[in-house]
């Protein structure tokens, strides 16, 4: 009994190690496929088997099946947290879907496990900004294109992640050195023009859309770029023709459409400001400055209750800002609702000074997606 025993063993193992060459032997001849299927087969008859759900993992990667992947890469590593390669398989897995802030975690392991770990850092700096949270995007970014000085695709996200965090000296000498690389871009320059207004150098700001324009007459979204850069120093003539020029190309603008209502305004035209206003509404309901200029010529009109309605949805898309809460009172004090008036007064007062509105917020309403890898 005993030797039947011990034969019943020996033949298990060899069947066991058998099924196990099976997927190494598929991988070998490419057959990704055939290959998850084995894996499968072998995780079933030993479920324990963490180096068994990592290789099925790495073969549902080849097979984009990322999904599939990330979970068995976790099975892995609830299995055996040391296994080589697993974190960093797993934010692989987790970058590829778009799970951005999933893949900070396991690529944040390999890094303090490996600091020199190049490739870890750059995922890891690209996670964070494909996450948001651009700061952290900085400090990995920094130092992963210190290590590729060539790598222009890693400046471009190291800028942008400088921009969106309004570190905006970082962001200028990243685009300066992306514009002695190719100084015949359009983009450049506009996001240059962008860094430099943000740090309150308007009059170069404006240069860098003039040079941008000159390079790429019909980009898009430039010429309204250059007239919101002369529209903020009060040269109106000069926007105007800027958001024209923008609309001639772009009839859709929505932005170009508010501005000119806003200068018809500023230049006591209020018949003419309504139609724009309104148009800007209808194609993008979102535009605060449209509804705040729309409010003033409705009060003006003594439409009291339009203007509290525009007024009320400038409110709803910043509530932090202080102008539309004291324009609302005035409303509500001419319409003589007394307390009303007073809350939006106190309002104001609690909210003191409106927040700085740049450029880049108005250029886009999100930074640029990532190219994933």
């Amino acid at each position: 009994m005993v030797r039947i025993a011990l034969l019943g063993l020996i033949v298990s193992s060899l069947v066991a190690a058998q099924t196990a060459s099976t997927p190494l032997a598929l991988e070998k001849e490419g057959k990704w496929a055939e290959a998850v299927q084995a894996w499968q087969a072998v995780t079933r008859q030993n479920p324990k088997d963490a180096k068994a759900f990592a290789s099925m993992g790495v073969d549902l990667s080849r097979l984009e099946r990322f999904q599939e992947a990330a979970s068995a890469y976790k099975k892995a590593l609830a299995l055996n947290p040391h296994l080589p390669g697993i974190h960093l398989n797993l934010g692989l897995a987790e970058f590829k879907l778009g799970k951005f802030s999933d893949a900070i975690h396991p690529f944040n392991v390999v890094l303090v496990a490996d600091p020199k770990n190049l490739q870890a850092r750059t995922l890891l700096g690209l996670s964070y900004y494909g996450a948001k949270q651009f700061p952290d995007a900085i400090k990995q970014l920094s130092a992963a294109s210190k290590a590729q000085p060539d790598n222009d695709g890693l400046h471009g996200v190291l800028a942008q992640s400088c921009l969106w965090a309004k570190e905006y000296e970082c962001a200028q000498a990243e685009f300066r050195l992306m514009a002695q690389r190719n100084p015949d871009s359009p983009t450049v320059h506009s996001l240059l023009g962008q860094a430099l207004d943000g740090l309150g150098r308007t009059p170069e700001a404006i240069a860098e859309f003039q040079q941008a324009i000159q390079a790429g007459p019909s980009e898009p979204g430039l010429h309204f770029g250059l007239g919101y850069l002369y529209w903020k120093s009060n040269q109106y003539e000069q926007a105007e023709k800027a958001f024209q020029t923008e609309l001639a190309l772009d009839p859709g603008n929505a932005q170009s459409l508010a501005y000119l209502g806003n200068i018809a305004i500023k230049q006591e035209r209020p018949n003419d400001a309504v139609p724009l206003l309104q148009k800007a509404i209808d194609l993008n309901p979102d535009i605060r400055i449209a509804y705040i200029d729309l409010g003033v010529v409705l009060t003006q009109q003594k439409n009291y209750a339009e203007a509290v309605k525009a007024l009320q949805r400038a409110v709803e898309l910043d509530p932090n800002r202080s102008d539309a809460h004291y324009r609302l009172g005035n409303v509500y004090k001419a319409m003589g609702n007394a307390k009303a008036a007073q809350e939006e007064f106190a309002k104001v007062r609690a909210l003191q000074e409106n927040p700085k509105e740049d450029l880049v917020q108005k250029m886009s309403n999100a930074p640029p997606a990532l190219d994933k890898p």
